[in-house]
């Protein structure tokens, strides 16, 4: 894995539509994976020793959450923790399809594009063209992709007071894609 050149893309498309869904992961974990992901495979380095003051400040967030994160993330799979010391953290990022449970096996379980109560989803070629606003069971997936919490604030939501959020604006170009839209609470 070490020769092997990442293609960028294909790793954060496989983090949004796989490696978020399955394993749940917040929004403190996702900045803290993006940024160890950033600072190992994508420099090249399968190690990284790092402080957690380090990453606390890189992913901007208080030392106390950084370290439950980094327990949380280790806890699911997503990093493997080779030392912990008053020096450092070393901890090796593993790829979405090293994650146990996003292999190759737990892939093809979802190519079969099937949330739980929701029905048949669009293919993952035609997931970024989809309008996610058409139906009731593509707004419920995007919904069940967030966890039932709210996008900004984690906290949990309630179908009478959820809704769904542009990341970026229709006015500005945003679409109601798979990616642009959020579930958060309504106003």
């Amino acid at each position: 894995m070490k020769n092997k050149r990442l293609n960028v893309v294909h790793v954060w498309k496989q983090l949004e539509d796989l490696l978020v869904p399955r394993l749940h992961l917040s929004v403190f974990e996702r900045a803290v994976y993006s940024h160890l992901l950033r600072h190992s495979w994508l420099e090249g380095r399968p190690e990284l020793r790092f402080s957690i003051l380090w990453l606390a400040r890189g992913a901007c967030l208080s030392t106390w959450a950084a370290r439950k994160t980094v327990r949380s993330l280790v806890a699911k799979g997503a990093l493997r923790l080779a030392e912990r010391s008053k020096a450092g953290h070393v901890v090796q990022v593993r790829l979405p399809e090293e994650i146990r449970s996003v292999r190759a096996d737990k892939i093809a379980a979802c190519a079969d594009n099937r949330v739980s109560g929701v029905g048949r989803l669009p293919s993952a070629g035609n997931l970024e063209k989809a309008d996610f606003l058409e139906t009731r069971a593509l707004r419920q997936a995007i919904h069940e992709r967030e966890g039932g919490r709210c996008f900004y604030c984690l906290r949990r939501l309630t179908p009478m007071v959820r809704c769904l959020d542009h990341v970026v604006a229709r006015v500005r170009g945003g679409r109601n894609g798979y990616r642009n839209l959020v579930s958060s609470f309504g106003m």
